[in-house]
């Protein structure tokens, strides 16, 4: 008999029987794991559409973790026109209350709080922020460089991928991404990677391509459940999730809703119904919400209710 601990995992497995069956063994323990696990995560984008939005605002529940997603650090030029920079990040969201000192000191308050960066996102200045890398290598040269240097100055955990338009192919995103990622890890600038997809033809051919090749890269999948139509049913909500986790099969997949209601299932109208349901069935991978700028007008009570659902065992 022997004893393995998976890294990263939490596991704890015995081993019986002849060592050429520990593989079967290990194998079927890590995916019965990876395939039902609820998990205490709470994340939330922050910075995308105001100004005076503080990481103060958003109630926390120290009994679970949060992660705070900046949105967006852009690889484009600042100013008027902006323009593709082939991998040169800047940083596009608010910084007034979102900066470095800002960081450290909600890191300080709270041992459970980790920030992340998402990458991309659906437009920038009054266009549509489009993945434009000239080649493979030199996107993530100028990529890992810029972002190595914007982490360490901002005290940046992980990050996020979000891009939602390309001028590229498939094979193409999932290389520079999954490069990207590979080497931030590998370097320790980052300790965990997110992507962002949603029900579209291309950006599902785009993460997908990316999820087969790097998948055992990406920590979490905030799939955009409020992408869908608004005014889809607990049971429809339900039904899009397990599509989801058996496209990304094996990752922790995250329920999603919009602070407005304005798409998928709404906070008010069945979203903590649906996640105790799926919770039920032992496949929460935890919360994210779009996004922290547009909940203050409704007193994060929204976020209050996805902590303690959680929480709760």
């Amino acid at each position: 008999m022997g004893f393995l601990t998976v890294p990263n995992t939490g596991i704890f497995c015995r081993l019986r029987g002849p060592p050429y069956l520990h593989v079967m063994i290990i194998q079927f323990e890590v995916h019965a794991y990876i395939e039902a696990a609820n998990s205490k995560l709470f994340r939330e984008y922050i910075g995308a559409e105001s100004d005076s939005v503080k990481f103060s605002d958003v109630p926390i529940n120290s009994d679970i973790e949060i992660h705070f997603i900046l949105a967006f650090a852009i690889d484009y030029t600042n100013g008027n026109s902006p323009s593709p920079t082939n991998g040169k990040f800047n940083v596009f969201w608010a910084t007034n209350h979102l900066g470095p000192r800002d960081i450290a000191a909600i890191k300080d308050r709270h041992q459970t709080v980790k920030i992340a960066i998402s990458l991309g996102g659906d437009s920038v200045g009054s266009g549509k922020a489009f993945f434009t890398p000239k080649s493979i290598s030199s996107w993530v040269d100028n990529a890992v460089s810029s972002l190595t240097s914007m982490i360490k100055q901002y005290n940046i955990d992980g990050i996020d991928i979000d891009y939602e338009h390309y001028k590229s192919d498939p094979n193409t995103f999932a290389e520079c991404i999954g490069q990207l990622i590979t080497t931030l890890k590998k370097s320790g600038a980052i300790s965990f990677a997110s992507i962002a997809p949603y029900d579209d033809g291309p950006v599902q051919s785009h993460y997908l391509a990316l999820w087969r090749k790097y998948g055992r890269a990406i920590d979490y999948v905030n799939f955009q459940f409020y992408a869908y139509d608004k005014g889809i049913s607990v049971s429809q909500f339900v039904n899009y999730f397990n599509a989801q986790a058996s496209n990304y099969h094996g990752g922790q997949i995250l329920a999603s809703f919009i602070s407005s209601g304005d798409g998928g299932l709404g906070p008010d109208d069945g979203f903590f119904e649906a996640c105790n349901e799926i919770k039920g069935q032992g496949k929460l991978g935890g919360i994210f919400v779009w996004c922290a700028d547009e909940s203050g007008k409704f007193g994060f009570r929204h976020e209050k209710k996805s902590q303690a659902l959680l929480a709760s065992a």
